[in-house]
């Protein structure tokens, strides 16, 4: 017999059913069985808006597994020490806070209008691959300034890596084992750590740190001194892919949107006309007065966020929403019905960016918006993000009506595996008359 304070079991839920239909199972739980409940002994499921935030928030009690993708090369000095840790997240939020982005905005801007200028017209086109590298362009140039030429080549091999290794197999080995897809990691990780740790050394021997990423990991911390060289190579493998994976799988769903509702993308184009003909020249005030589109792109986070469930682990026994859990368990925590929370957004299904426009409509209301995550480990790049995808977007309908191809079917495939994503999507541009 079960606790009387046990999270309830979905009926039907089981590993083999999540297998299935991750999203319309993780849907059925929330309808069913509320704040949390049971997927299977020791697995619960986070699914609505307070819930999850309490979860990402309280990191002591809901710590986030260490599982790096790219987890640190072996050294003599072993690990990076926690205090290094702390230092090199310190300096890279340095740099990636919105000030910093706010400051770059001409930087990122061209880097959006290329991607539209090269989006052949009047053919269905396979969108992913084609925005993707364009986004990494920037991501990397965001990261590196001047140096992003000679590391763009083994940041994009690091993207093919992670691909690689994320994909669905059959067998979870243990993550000792060293399987091909991990050594072929590990060889990418080698050959782009190879390339970063010159131009480390050169802009330390020179003085010239640079005002980029790297330039704020490079300064000394007054607390802590200068960062040695290996934790710096030790961050910069997941981050750097980081800029530009996750923003490339929102932008499937922008886009599809963007066609899917023409009148929303008209109001874009409205307000895009009043950016400059010459992307370097944009500004954050640009950037601020792209209201309706900044909305449209928090709605589209809203229904479809790429990362749509989050892990973590209780160390020990802890409560939640007045639910007893044991320690050993995994939390499943769920943007993605948190974002359906009725309680929080009225007609959850609805594609209404207005609400984010409304006096209602705040990001900072606990559990309204976990699109990058929330706490001690909400995603460090979402200011950079957000100023990638709302120029992308609103530099899109400025220049084209989007489409999808015609026919009964979606032409596009939902996977969930890693993240949120429209595997396959086709859409077409045409000029704007």
């Amino acid at each position: 017999m079960g606790r009387v304070n046990e999270p309830p079991r979905l009926p039907g839920g089981s590993f083999a059913a999540w297998s299935r239909d991750r999203l319309a199972l993780a849907r059925r739980g929330a309808e069913e069985c509320g704040d949390v409940w049971q997927l299977e002994p020791g697995v619960y499921v986070a699914a609505t808006a307070g819930v999850c935030e309490a979860v990402l928030r309280r990191a002591q009690d809901f710590p986030k597994p260490s599982s790096p993708l790219f987890p640190p090369l072996k050294r003599a000095g072993g690990p990076p020490m926690p205090e290094e840790r702390v230092h090199a997240r310190a300096a890279r939020m340095h740099g990636l806070r919105p000030q910093a982005v706010a400051a770059r905005i001409g930087e990122i801007a061209p880097g959006t209008a290329r991607f539209v200028d090269q989006w052949p017209t009047g053919q269905d086109v396979e969108i992913l691959p084609l925005v993707r590298p364009f986004l990494a362009e920037i991501g990397v140039h965001y990261l590196f300034s001047e140096d992003a030429p000679v590391l763009l080549p083994f940041a994009w091999q690091l993207f093919v890596a992670r691909e690689v290794l994320v994909r669905p197999s059959r067998w979870m080995w243990p993550r000792w084992v060293p399987t091909p897809t991990r050594r072929f990691r590990t060889r990418r990780q080698v050959a782009f750590t190879n390339a970063l740790r010159p131009i480390i050394r050169r802009r330390r021997s020179s003085g010239r740190l640079g005002d980029d990423v790297l330039g704020q990991m490079l300064r000394p911390s007054p607390r802590y001194g200068p960062l040695p060289e290996e934790a710096i190579l030790d961050t910069l493998p997941g981050l750097t892919v980081a800029t530009f994976e996750t923003p490339s799988r929102a932008a499937g769903w922008i886009l599809l949107h963007l066609a899917r509702y023409p009148h929303a993308a008209d109001r874009v184009a409205a307000e895009a006309a009043l950016l400059p003909a010459d992307p370097a020249t944009t500004t954050s005030t640009h950037l601020d007065n792209l209201q309706y589109t900044q909305a449209l792109v928090q709605e589209v986070l809203r229904l479809h966020p790429p990362s749509w469930l989050l892990t973590r682990r209780a160390p020990r026994q802890t409560q939640l929403a007045d639910y007893t859990i044991d320690a050993g368990s995994t939390v499943l925590v769920c943007p993605y019905t948190a974002h359906r929370d009725a309680r929080e957004h009225p007609e959850p299904d609805r594609f209404r960016p207005e609400r984010w426009l409304d006096d209602s409509g705040s990001t900072a209301k606990p559990g309204v918006f976990l699109g990058f995550g929330t706490g001690p480990h909400g995603c460090e790049g979402a200011s950079l993000a957000m100023a990638m995808l709302t120029l992308m977007t609103a530099q899109t309908a400025r220049r084209y009506h989007v489409s999808e191809p015609p026919g009964p079917e979606p032409g596009y495939q939902v996977t969930t595996f890693e993240g949120l994503a429209t595997a396959g999507l086709h859409l077409r541009a045409t000029l704007r008359g």
